[in-house]
């Protein structure tokens, strides 16, 4: 499964992945303007070996599949923004 992830330029830290690069459709509108401008980063490859440093690929997937996107946000620890707020 490909996917295209993006950064949030509104929310620290904050990284969407979708199904397809520039595809929202399945994008809440709340979640767009929270989120606000996006910066794409690059399109991954999420096969059974893949790895992720903050994300379970396999939880990524699902979500992919279930809802059209997965949205990685920071861990609450050690940053500045409390992810309780988001």
């Amino acid at each position: 499964m490909n996917c295209a992830i993006y950064r949030s330029l509104k929310k620290w830290d904050a990284y969407l992945y979708v199904e397809k690069q520039d595809e929202f459709d399945r994008l809440p509108q709340a979640l767009r303007d929270m989120l606000g401008n996006l910066e794409f980063v690059m399109t991954l490859e999420l096969g059974p070996t893949r790895t992720l440093a903050n994300a379970d690929p396999e939880e990524v997937r699902r979500q992919l599949k279930e809802q059209g996107y997965y949205l990685q946000l920071p861990p609450k620890a050690g940053h500045p923004i409390d992810r309780e707020s988001w």
